[in-house]
C-alpha cells in the first residue's frame, strides 16, 4: 500500500481543483496547471480535501497512486505559493545577466551562453552571480534549473561553475610533487 497515496491533499481556500476528461486542472493565484489523470487512479474532491484511490489492486495501480498524489499536491502548492530554485555561479569572470526574455551566462567559453526562459517561469539575477528561478510548475522549474547548471557544472578542484544554492560539492586535492 502506498504511504504517499493514502494521504489526503488539503486544498487552500484560494485554489480550485477539478477533473474532467481524464485530466486534473488546478487554478490559483499563481496561474493554472493541468496534468493527465491516469485511468488506474480515481480522484474525489470534497470540502477542500482531495483524495485518490487506486481503481484496481494491481502493482502498477498502487505505484501510480502515490505518483499521481505527489503530482497533484505539487500542482496545488505551485499555484498557491509557488516554487523557487537558487543557483550560484562561482569562478573568476563568470556572471549572469538578463536581456529581455533571455538569460545570458558568461561561463568561461569564447562566447556568452544565451538561454530562452520558458513561459511560466520568472528569472531574476542578483549580484551577477546569483540566479533566482521561480514559478508554479515544479517540473518545468527543475528542468530549466538543471539545464542552466548543465552549461558549466561545478568542477571538483576549485569549485568553479554553476551550482544549486546549498549544494555541497565534493572537493578533491590537487596533484602533489
Amino acid at each position: 500500500m502506498s504511504r504517499v497515496g493514502s494521504n489526503a491533499i488539503t486544498i487552500p481556500a484560494d485554489v480550485t481543483v477539478s477533473h474532467e476528461g481524464g485530466s486534473v486542472i488546478v487554478k490559483g493565484k499563481n496561474g493554472e496547471l493541468s496534468a493527465p489523470l491516469h485511468s488506474d487512479v480515481s480522484l474525489s474532491v470534497e470540502d477542500n480535501v482531495a483524495t485518490l484511490k487506486p481503481v484496481r489492486a494491481t502493482r502498477q495501480s498502487k505505484a501510480l497512486w502515490g505518483t499521481m498524489r505527489a503530482t497533484i499536491n505539487n500542482m496545488v502548492v505551485g499555484v498557491s505559493t509557488g516554487f523557487t530554485r537558487n543557483l550560484q555561479i562561482n569562478g573568476v569572470g563568470y556572471r549572469a545577466a538578463m536581456q529581455g526574455n533571455k538569460l545570458v551566462l558568461n561561463l568561461g567559453f569564447s562566447h556568452p551562453v544565451e538561454m530562452e526562459i520558458p513561459a511560466g517561469l520568472k528569472v531574476a539575477v542578483e549580484n551577477n552571480t546569483t540566479v533566482v528561478i521561480s514559478g508554479a510548475d515544479k517540473q518545468l522549474l527543475g528542468q530549466f534549473a538543471s539545464e542552466v547548471r548543465a552549461k558549466r557544472p561545478p568542477e571538483p578542484f576549485k569549485g568553479k561553475g554553476v551550482k544549486y544554492a546549498g549544494e555541497h560539492i565534493v572537493r578533491k586535492e590537487g596533484k602533489k610533487k
